[in-house]
C-alpha cells in the first residue's frame, strides 16, 4: 500500500492508476499456468515437471483425440497385354493421446485441468469455483 501511495505521489492520480496496473500485470503469472506450491506449472512442460510441482493430481484420464484422416486411391498398373487393376481405397482413423489431469487448487480458485499430448503440457482448461 505505501508503495503504491508512493507511485501515484510520483505519478499524479490520473496516470499513477495505469502504471501500477502494468507493473502488477507483468509480475503476475500468465494466463496458462496453474500455481503450485509456490511454483508454476506452464504450457510446455513435461507430466513430470508438473508431478514435481504440483503432486498428484485429483483425477487423471485419457481419451483419443481425433486427428487428420488420410485416405489414398490409386489404379494398378495395367499388366502387359491386360487392363489397369482395381482402385484401392484406404482410409486411416488417427488419433492423438491426450492424458487429462484434473486439479482442485483450493477454495475460491477454479478447477483446472491440464491436457498433455506426447507427454507435454498443451492445454490448460478452468472449470467451476471451488466452493468447500
Amino acid at each position: 500500500m505505501y508503495l503504491m501511495k508512493f507511485f501515484a505521489s510520483l505519478l499524479g492520480a490520473r496516470n499513477s492508476a495505469t502504471w501500477i496496473l502494468g507493473i502488477l500485470l507483468s509480475f503476475g503469472a500468465s494466463a496458462e499456468s496453474l500455481r503450485c506450491k509456490g511454483d508454476f506449472a506452464e504450457i510446455g512442460d513435461s507430466k513430470g515437471t508438473v508431478l514435481q510441482k504440483c503432486g498428484e493430481p485429483m483425477l487423471k484420464d485419457n481419451f483419443c483425440r481425433p486427428a487428420a484422416q488420410t485416405s489414398s486411391s490409386g489404379t494398378s498398373a495395367p499388366a502387359a497385354g491386360g487392363s489397369a487393376g482395381p482402385v484401392t481405397n484406404i482410409t486411416v482413423n488417427q488419433c492423438v493421446n491426450v492424458d487429462e489431469w484434473t486439479y482442485n487448487p483450493g477454495y475460491g480458485q477454479f478447477m483446472t485441468m491440464l491436457q498433455f499430448e506426447a507427454g507435454q503440457l498443451k492445454l490448460m482448461k478452468y472449470g467451476d469455483r471451488v466452493t468447500r
